[in-house]
């Protein structure tokens, strides 16, 4: 028995704005970060190590035409029809001069099959003249530019090692989404001393952000972090599934209903993950996600719509 989908799934969304089946395929482009190189600080964010989610033909030593290549080969052996969009994922992917970010977008783009680009950057490594070029590159490809916002809480923010304010993100979302750019976010749910009620009072400061997209993640902890050896030293919670899928069925409810949600998970390779080991892929805990809101009956905006109501 299908079961109805009671949030604005970013599947169904892609479906409709392609008359094709569309994948992205991850590059890693040689970026380095500003919050790595000591333009911000060192080290990076306590929690990141950018291994847990690069496939194994994203390769900086590679050229960006030869990991997208590699990438459709892994692709099409099960959709030979398949187009792609170019995923910029590794470290900060405008984290450079104009002229350099415009030769390797360009270079993706003219990939054949490749039919847009996605990138992924920090709030604070935006400028007005790079989102000039997005405005103009917008016209003639899709693009979408997803920043890493993470929390809403500036104390969290500052704690995790971030480098920048929450007040940071909201400006940067707001100038993209001027310029008629789809705008993605991401946060974590479960950041040390963020418990349930925190994440929940975040909800709606997320949802009234003029994203286009949101990917939710839940709080891993990653062998050799420095987060890893805080949780050694002073192990803090961790959501369970079922507590994590509680969660999400009550943040969801809190954003407005035409916020695309891209996915509610992370899944880091078992050999790198310190916890939580919950033994799930993606799509297993998307489907215990979508039974648990049909059964209880709820849906995003369930709570947003009513208090508008109100």
């Amino acid at each position: 028995m299908t079961e109805t989908l009671r949030y604005y799934d970013y599947g169904t969304w892609i479906r409709q704005q392609f008359p094709f089946r569309v994948q992205k395929i991850s590059i890693d482009a040689g970026f380095s970060c500003p919050n790595r190189d000591g333009r911000i600080g060192y080290g990076g964010c306590i929690y990141c190590d950018n291994r847990t989610f690069n496939p194994a033909y994203c390769n900086h030593q590679k050229s960006i035409t030869e990991q997208l290549e590699e990438g459709k080969l892994f692709f099409a052996r099960k959709y030979p029809q398949m187009k792609y969009l170019a995923y910029f994922q590794a470290y900060t992917n405008t984290y450079a001069d104009i002229p350099t970010l415009r030769r390797m977008y360009e270079e993706a783009l003219n990939v054949e099959d490749v039919v847009g680009i996605v990138i992924g950057t920090r709030p604070d490594c935006i400028s007005d003249e790079l989102l000039d070029y997005f405005e103009e590159l917008n016209t003639r490809t899709f693009l979408m530019v997803e920043y890493g916002i993470e929390s809403a809480n500036d104390d969290t923010l500052r704690f995790i090692h971030r480098g920048h304010t929450f007040e940071c993100s909201r400006t940067a979302v707001e100038k993209t989404k001027a310029r008629g750019i789809l705008t993605g976010g991401h946060i974590i749910l479960g950041l040390p001393g963020e418990d349930a009620q925190e994440s929940l009072r975040q909800a709606p400061i997320i949802s009234s952000l003029p994203l286009d997209i949101l990917k939710i993640h839940q709080m891993q902890i990653i062998k050799g972090t420095p987060l890893a050896r805080i949780y050694q030293e002073h192990p803090f919670p961790l959501y369970t599934v079922d507590e994590y899928i509680r969660l999400i069925s009550e943040y969801i409810q809190r954003l407005r209903p035409n916020l695309i949600l891209e996915r509610f998970v992370s899944q880091s390779p078992a050999n790198m993950l310190v916890a939580p080991h919950w033994g799930l892929k993606n799509y297993e805990f998307t489907h215990r996600l979508i039974h648990f809101l049909n059964e209880k009956g709820t849906y995003q905006g369930q709570i947003e719509s009513a208090e508008n109501g109100k």
